[in-house]
């Protein structure tokens, strides 16, 4: 296995959005149910009454469902909008559409709220390509929430949402990565 951490990162990727893509459709069902669960528990344990969530792309673990049951409780809820410049702006999407954003991943559509719009939430809720046992988040190699959560003076609690597979012993870090506080699988969430 290579020394350099980039090299190593890209190895894992490649290597876990391969298990994402073979995933049979029963399992992946199965894991929705799992997440929207444990989702539903985190906001209970934390009261949370408003998020930051993103859209998830089809090989993803799927949110929408946790998002549709936290709108319809009246928690709001912040979906992530891509930038140019690498950093994130944010909108509550009010018209209940999506697009597709820089890198074709699914955004909701409505009123840019700007970058700082996250410091007024409770609860971030990320993507992540895996987390390690320290709370170390490998994410897809773009760097927006690394980004976002370094420049957050006082971040609320993170948590990373992966398969059960993806939880694993230890993952790559650089200087620029920025760990998380916790994560949720479909059968258990694990504060750090």
């Amino acid at each position: 296995m290579p020394d350099d951490p980039t090299v190593v990162k890209r190895i894992l990727r490649a290597e876990l959005r391969e298990r994402r893509q073979v995933m049979p459709s029963h399992e992946r069902e199965l894991a929705t149910a799992g997440f929207t669960s444990r989702l539903q528990e985190l906001i209970g344990s934390t009261d949370a009454d408003s998020i930051s969530c993103y859209l998830s792309m089809p090989n993803e673990p799927n949110t929408r469902p946790f998002v549709n049951w936290a709108e319809a409780r009246g928690i709001r809820v912040l979906f992530p909008v891509t930038r140019e410049d690498g950093l994130l702006d944010w909108t509550v999407g009010e018209e209940q559409t999506e697009i597709a954003g820089l890198h074709g991943q699914p955004q909701a559509v409505g009123e840019l709220l700007g970058p700082m719009a996250i410091n007024d939430v409770d609860l971030i809720i990320v993507p992540a390509a895996a987390v390690d046992a320290t709370g170390m988040r490998l994410g897809w190699g773009r760097g927006y929430f690394d980004k976002t959560l370094g420049s957050m003076q006082k971040c609320p609690p993170v948590y990373a949402v992966v398969f059960d597979s993806e939880f694993i012993q230890s993952v790559p870090r650089e200087v620029h990565d920025q760990p998380v506080d916790g994560v949720v699988t479909p059968t258990r969430i694990v504060a750090f």
